[in-house]
């Protein structure tokens, strides 16, 4: 049975399911930055999907990526899945700016997340919300 990981679930705020993967959204305010977690039990790597599910995954990713592209016109979207912290199976799709406070190197362990306040984290996750219904 599929459980989000508890630090992605204190992390990040659920914005949609897709067909395999869960969309959350992460709580840094500093970039535009959504991760997908297949809803399936115990996956630690990509290659532990089905060849089907794997080509899924890419096209969630791609959806995802275009979203983030329309409503934030990053500079660069880094997609990545590390796991070191977290086993589980996830996917950053970050947004990147050449401003941004940790260009050009990796978001991970730079300064500390900026958090939104209420009412711009309700706009943030009901605009990627509408995006990702609109499909």
């Amino acid at each position: 049975m599929f459980e989000l990981h508890p630090r992605l679930k204190a992390d990040t705020v659920k914005i949609a399911d897709l067909p395999l993967c869960q969309v959350l959204l992460m709580k840094d305010a500093r970039y535009p930055w959504l991760i997908l977690v297949p809803r399936k039990a115990e996956l630690t790597e990509i290659h532990d999907l089905s060849i089907r599910a794997r080509t899924e995954l890419m096209e969630e990713i791609t959806q995802c990526s275009r979203i983030i592209q329309a409503l934030h016109s990053p500079d660069k979207i880094n997609i990545g899945a590390l796991g070191n912290l977290v086993p589980q199976l996830h996917i950053h799709v970050v947004g990147r700016r050449t401003d941004d406070p940790a260009w050009p190197g990796p978001v991970w362990g730079v300064g500390e997340a900026l958090a939104y306040d209420h009412d711009t984290l309700k706009d943030v996750r009901n605009q990627f919300m509408a995006a990702l219904i609109d499909g």
